[in-house]
């Protein structure tokens, strides 16, 4: 009964403090964080492009890349990429300190118990017990008057932010990174292909000019250019060859896998530009790619550094209170009643300019943060420019090689024919063969252009991430 009526007695000056701290609760000195007035351009497209609100990177990734092959290829990174794992580890782990800050704002309660046997015998013949058995519970409470708890525990909330958006940073990168190798195999395929093509297409005129020189209707030397002209295009098939081998190998280690072949789709042969590209507004570009959110949580948390720093130089109360029972002799522990509150001031006086020298560092590194944060936001708008011009030019680029293509495939069968009939030499035919050979090449380019500038608008605008559940 002493004990509770100890409780009663104790918790009237609690109550009151309490309520007391609680007024005081709401100061938390300090500048309020506030974004930087960037003065966005007013479009991301080029002079006279229009204005939407509408974007392509609210698209999933499934819906921008429709190969299931290359989908299976980008779930399995998602499952299996190591550098995705460790961003996620990264993600717990800033999770977990951001709970310690958020409970250092509470009181934090422990569970004393404490037993001594010792005896003295002084002299010989004066035996003595002095025994000690203590059962208390302790508590401890900083008074965070000023908000240099509170600002701790902002820094590291804008730090498990920050994880976050690097997470999801990197993971739109690995998607476009993914596709862009995937694509650029297809692509080295189809040129293989080509090249396999057009050693055949070599190995017949070979024939040719072999049936041609031996009949006395040319002379040696068409026959040995032609042979020339089959062993320099031979030797593209191994480049080629290893070329793909190479991007196998950077896939399958994009997807967290030993090297192995990767399976894949054959290169279209005509592509379809859409006719508006939706870009969205610049405001929307901040929103949607998370490097830039990243750069601004980064400058949240060095804004709430500076509060903690800043208010470091107040004083820290600190309110510890013990309550239980101490006793000689364990039967006798719950009949002894022990209660202590003590309240403790720390304030710095002199410490040669430590405290001040760490606010201006916390704030030299505010500015840092600030500047990085601005550069962030030039790199995105700067990438979205880049890959919005390159996409609206691969219409006409690719116009071009297809209509060389074809021009060249026509020279080149005109040449053959004319060739076999004696009314031009050898030479314009390895030109024409050349001429086809290199406008093939480009086409095929032009196709692996288009796709990889879809990849980097999307990328640019800040694609390929959604919104996943966040840790606790």
């Amino acid at each position: 009964m002493k004990v509770f009526s100890i409780l009663r007695y104790v918790s009237r000056p609690l109550l009151c403090m309490t309520a007391v701290i609680l007024l005081l609760g709401g100061c938390q000195i300090g500048k309020k964080y506030t974004r930087p007035d960037l003065e966005l351009p007013s479009s991301l497209m080029q002079e006279g492009g229009g204005v939407d609100s509408a974007s392509i990177a609210d698209y999933s990734w499934q819906q921008i890349y429709t190969d299931t092959l290359l989908q299976g290829l980008i779930r399995k990174m998602l499952d299996y990429n190591k550098d995705l794992l460790m961003a996620t580890a990264t993600v717990k782990e800033q999770a977990a300190l951001k709970r310690i800050d958020w409970a250092n704002l509470f009181p934090q309660i422990g569970l004393r118990v404490y037993g001594e046997k010792e005896g003295d015998n002084y002299g010989g013949n004066n035996y003595d017990d002095d025994n000690q058995f203590d059962l208390k519970g302790t508590a401890s409470w900083e008074l965070d008057l000023w908000g240099k708890l509170r600002w701790a525990r902002d820094a590291s909330k804008a730090d498990f932010f920050a994880s976050i958006e690097n997470r999801r940073a990197l993971q739109m990168s690995l998607i476009a990174r993914v596709a862009q190798a995937y694509y650029e195999l297809v692509a080295l395929d189809n040129e293989l292909n080509i090249v396999r093509q057009t050693v055949d297409a070599r190995r017949e005129s070979l024939h040719l000019t072999e049936i041609r020189h031996k009949g006395g209707l040319t002379s040696e030397v068409p026959f040995r250019q032609a042979q020339v002209e089959l062993a320099r295009t031979v030797t593209l098939v191994p480049d080629l060859e290893r070329q793909i081998t190479l991007k196998e190998s950077e896939l399958a280690m994009l997807i967290g896998d030993y090297p192995h072949s990767i399976r894949r789709s054959p290169l279209p042969q005509e592509v379809n530009f859409p006719a508006t590209l939706p870009v969205g507004l610049p405001s929307t570009l901040l929103e949607r790619r998370p490097d830039v959110r990243q750069a601004e949580q980064s400058l949240i948390a060095a804004n709430a550094e500076v509060g903690v720093a800043l208010t470091s130089m107040f004083p820290t109360i600190t309110l510890t209170a013990q309550l239980g029972a101490e006793s000689d002799e364990v039967k006798d522990i719950l009949r002894s009643p022990y209660h202590l509150i003590t309240g403790s001031l720390l304030q710095p006086i002199f410490g040669f300019g430590k405290n001040r020298a760490r606010l201006k560092a916390r704030r030299a590194a505010f500015e840092r943060a600030a500047y990085a944060y601005e550069k962030a936001v030039l790199a995105a708008f700067r990438d979205a420019y880049d890959a919005i011009a390159t996409f609206n030019k691969m219409r006409r680029v690719y116009d071009t090689r297809l209509q060389l293509e074809q021009s060249s495939k026509s020279a080149l069968e005109l040449a053959q024919l004319q060739y076999v009939i004696g009314t031009i030499d050898y030479l314009d035919l390895l030109d024409a063969q050349r001429t086809y050979l290199d406008a093939q090449i480009g086409l095929s380019n032009a196709l692996r252009d288009h796709q990889l500038a879809m990849v980097n608008v999307y990328k640019a605008l800040g694609g390929g991430w959604s919104d996943e559940a966040l840790p606790e």
